[in-house]
């Protein structure tokens, strides 16, 4: 879609999205909503285990998953793009292993950050510095996402073999608590 704005010398200017970084944030809606997809799984699997907490964290993750897919499907309508809502893949978890999960966890999002990257390289590539600025929030916080990942592997490999150091890790993951962004967020 083509926006008018008008620039310094009171000449008027076309901004639109290129057609390619639409299609790249229309794909990257469904990822989201896979991801959301994927935590829930997780969720369930660590409630089969009795895990309360890693499936309130998985819980949780499931609900910011699907918090930036809104932000990207805001994004598209704000600029007046068409948003394309396609099938979500069903989730496979890989192992019956906590610690690969954990791994899985971790994987999944360096693989979101690749798309994030994706993204930005081709809105680069097209001069796109309105959808460069929205994809920032993502790049930080996909830096937040790969960090909390690799923790929770690192707290596991050192403390979750035992009952006890299990227990407490379930328990600080129990704790967390789900934010709903902010309007300003939004």
């Amino acid at each position: 879609m083509v926006h008018t704005e008008s620039c310094e010398q009171g000449e008027k200017i076309d901004i639109m999205l290129n057609e390619k970084v639409v299609s790249l944030l229309n794909n990257q809606v469904n990822k989201e909503f896979y991801s959301a997809y994927l935590y829930l799984d997780f969720a369930n699997y660590f409630d089969d285990l009795g895990l309360d907490g890693y499936c309130n964290y998985f819980n949780i993750q499931a609900k910011e998953e699907m918090d930036h897919a809104i932000k990207f499907i805001d994004y598209l309508q704000d600029n007046d793009e068409k948003v394309v809502l396609e099938a979500i893949d069903k989730p496979v978890i890989n192992s019956t292993e906590i610690k690969e999960v954990l791994n899985q966890q971790l994987e999944h999002e360096q693989y979101v950050t690749s798309l994030i990257h994706a993204i930005y390289k081709e809105a680069y590539e097209a001069h796109d510095y309105r959808t460069m600025h929205f994809l920032d929030w993502f790049v930080e916080e996909q830096l937040e996402e790969e960090h909390n990942a690799s923790d929770m592997i690192t707290k596991y490999e050192l403390f979750g073999h035992d009952a006890k150091g299990l227990y407490e890790l379930d328990a600080k993951y129990g704790a967390r608590t789900y934010t709903a962004p902010a309007a300003s967020e939004e």
